[in-house]
């Protein structure tokens, strides 16, 4: 049973700069990412296991989620990189994050994989993995993806890697260079999501490049959260803060989450399905997206997750 976590989050971090991967642990994301891929140059790939490894054993990291974003299976580097890391780190990582998947199968090598080093290394816990969503081919199959194994807790949306695939014209913040009618981008968030919520998993929105934009920042992660996603890539610690509050609910939508149920179960008891309530229906629907409130509050801390 895959263990819910919070990703309010998730602060992208160089493997190959031993200071950063040092401070990350402090940051406050809900998850830290130590990054093998797009983030070392081919030279460092290499070596930075090794920071990366050191980094995840080697302080406390509190309730952060301890991640390593590996390179891809076309690379000469994918294989050493799972191997090197796990055996090396062992229980202090928690997840491993995919990136460029395109079928069902991609997944499935990673959970082959991480199978056979969990058992000859004897590790007590599963490892976990997340997917980037961010080929034309990956995107077509997301659904297929997001099923693939019960080790996969979530699926990001990559609209950077994403944009070449398709031959988006788009500039450095992945947004179009031209007019364009609404929202660029989402019919392929909308299918990222759609396949991680009919898999049961959670949905984590793409960077945003312009680290010294935060109302910009806040504007995308407000709609991603108004969609549903669960949270989002921060390319800079400056963002941490913003996606944090943004993914969680406000006092008062906890508030209103426990009043509706509190009603609506009192309503029920006495056999009544539907309930008018400040002048609107309130029925089961309602009470499903009170729940929901309730869940992100508790994945952040702000309520008891009894």
């Amino acid at each position: 049973m895959r263990e819910p976590r919070a990703r309010r989050s998730e602060l992208a971090t160089p493997a190959s700069s031993e200071k950063m991967c040092m401070k990350a642990a402090t940051s406050g994301a809900d998850l830290v990412f130590l990054d093998l891929e797009d983030a070392c140059a081919p030279a460092a790939k290499e070596s930075a296991r090794g920071i990366a490894v050191k980094a995840l054993t080697g302080q406390d990291w509190g309730h952060t989620v301890r991640a390593v974003r590996v390179n891809g299976l076309e690379t000469p580097w994918c294989h050493g990189d799972v191997v090197e890391v796990v055996t090396g780190a062992r229980e202090a990582v928690d997840v491993l994050i995919v990136p460029k998947a395109r079928s069902a199968r991609d997944v499935w090598w990673f959970d082959v994989l991480l199978t056979q080093l969990e058992t000859k290394l004897g590790l007590r816990k599963r490892i976990g993995l997340e997917v980037l969503i961010e080929e034309a081919e990956g995107l077509a199959n997301a659904a297929e993806i997001a099923r693939a194994s019960p080790r996969l807790e979530a699926i990001i949306f990559g609209a950077g890697d994403l944009s070449a695939s398709l031959h988006a014209r788009v500039d450095g913040n992945f947004d179009p260079v031209g007019d364009y009618p609404g929202d660029f981008w989402h019919f392929a968030r909308v299918q990222v999501l759609a396949a991680a919520r009919g898999a049961g998993i959670d949905a984590i929105d793409a960077p945003y490049p312009a680290y010294k934009d935060p109302e910009g920042y806040r504007r995308a992660a407000t709609h991603a959260s108004l969609l549903g996603f669960d949270g989002k890539w921060a390319i800079h610690p400056s963002q941490i803060t913003i996606a944090n509050e943004v993914f969680a609910p406000t006092e008062a939508q906890i508030a209103e989450a426990r009043d509706s149920i509190e009603v609506y179960r009192a309503s029920e008891a006495e056999g009544v399905g539907a309930i008018g309530r400040d002048g609107r229906l309130v029925d089961a629907a309602h009470m499903r997206l009170a729940a929901n409130t309730l869940h992100r509050a508790a994945l952040a801390g702000l309520i008891d997750k009894a």
